[in-house]
């Protein structure tokens, strides 16, 4: 059975103490839930932060992942983490192609396939973001986009690494907007991708492999987006930056 997964994407935002604040929150908030095996909650802070979370949340089930990471283990990089560094510090998961490395930062689909290869070879789960523009969108071209993103971030991992990749369907047009995919979007995305990964690998293994839905997730469109057969749970933005918001979306998972 796939993992339901819940993951909060702080991008730039929490300095020390409000990150020790929201962790927290979040914490006590999911002590009282009763989570279920299947369900995995996962927080990722900005860098500077990861130490101290992964140290104040090693005791509860709550897992800590990075925000992107360099595809070489080590090496004349300023300003750069590696996937040993961050597996180093506690690390379980990373976030690899978002939407804005990718626009801001230039991150080619080939760069996303080598950083997700080194998550892997870190010991990290990558969590691996793909999604079109809203102009790709209005060409009819989703389809297209989808498969070229998922056929080469996935280049030379292979069957036993696949399951512990995540897959995240984040439409860029409905990041940071307020702008969601209505389900039935968001799941003829998630099963086109499942259908990839069937011909990629196999069609059980594809059942094995969480496909999240991220872009303006919020408590009132959670339970609505998680009812869809394809949709394994969340990559959490905005809503993510309040314990009271992310819990409710984690709530949104339970029947």
């Amino acid at each position: 059975m796939r993992k339901t997964i819940i993951a909060g994407n702080w991008k730039m935002n929490m300095d020390l103490e409000g990150g020790r604040a929201l962790a927290d929150g979040i914490k006590m908030g999911t002590l009282g839930m009763d989570l279920a095996a299947e369900l995995r909650v996962i927080l990722c802070p900005p860098a500077v932060l990861l130490h101290d979370l992964c140290n104040r949340l090693s005791e509860c089930s709550i897992k800590v992942g990075g925000q992107t990471l360099h595809n070489k283990p080590s090496g004349a990089f300023t300003g750069e983490i590696s996937g040993p560094m961050l597996r180093s510090v506690g690390c379980h998961y990373v976030i690899v192609g978002h939407s804005e490395r990718r626009t801001m930062f230039a991150e080619s689909d080939i760069e996303v396939c080598l950083k997700a290869n080194a998550a892997l070879d870190a010991r990290l789960s990558p969590i691996i973001c793909v999604g079109e523009t809203i102009t790709e969108r209005e060409e009819g071209r989703v389809k297209e986009v989808l498969s070229r993103q998922v056929r080469k971030a996935l280049e030379g991992i292979f069957d036993f690494g696949i399951t512990d990749c995540v897959i995240a369907y984040e439409p860029v047009w409905a990041i940071g907007t307020g702008n969601t995919a209505t389900p039935e979007q968001a799941q003829e995305a998630h099963r086109l991708i499942r259908d990839l990964l069937a011909s990629i690998y196999n069609a059980e293994i594809a059942e094995r492999v969480s496909i999240i839905y991220g872009g303006s997730v919020t408590p009132q469109n959670a339970r609505d987006l998680f009812a869809q057969p394809d949709i394994d749970g969340a990559l959490v933005g905005g809503a993510s930056l309040r314990a009271d918001s992310f819990l409710a979306i984690i709530n949104a998972t339970r029947p």
